[in-house]
């Protein structure tokens, strides 16, 4: 295989309200922290253990940008899918440091919100009434907003004549 490829997808809960930076030329960088959980019991004690990982997740994307700034909060559940970059930096003792990030660019990256809007104040207006809002689905092909595809099982017609 000639080509490759540099993917990550990511399930998880915000640890706290995005922070939304504004470079030199104006555009608009929202920053994640993503946690990921893994659960399992523990052989020796029957205990419960589990293991937490946080991911830093970087918007370039505009549109996508403004979704996550406007519709995710500390503890929401989201969908992220987007690249793997890492960056070296210097530390204030003359170190070198190196963070690995998710990056969803201008173009390719997806960001899924999971959590029903209920969890968002009737009057913020987030995807309609109260009762009828759907999880979103926010695509970095145009930036907007919408009900989220719906599981296999949903799309299955019990009515099909063969």
């Amino acid at each position: 295989m000639s080509g490759s490829l540099n993917r990550a997808t990511l399930v998880g809960h915000l640890g706290k309200d995005p922070e939304t930076r504004t470079t030199q030329r104006g555009d608009k960088v929202v920053t994640l922290r993503l946690a990921t959980s893994e659960s399992w019991k523990d052989k020796a004690t029957g205990d419960r253990r589990e293991a937490t990982e946080w991911h830093t997740v970087v918007i370039f994307n505009e549109p996508l940008a403004r979704v996550a700034e406007q519709y995710l909060k500390k503890g929401a559940k989201a969908y992220v899918e987007g690249q793997l970059k890492t960056r070296k930096w210097q530390a204030q003792d003359g170190s070198d440091r190196y963070s690995t990030e998710i990056v969803i660019g201008q173009y390719g990256g997806t960001l899924l919100l999971l959590d029903r809007a209920e969890r968002t104040a009737p009057d913020e207006g987030a995807y309609g009434s109260p009762r009828t809002r759907e999880p979103s689905y926010a695509d970095a092909r145009n930036g907007t907003a919408r009900p989220a595809p719906q599981r296999p099982a949903d799309l299955i017609d019990d009515d099909i004549p063969f």
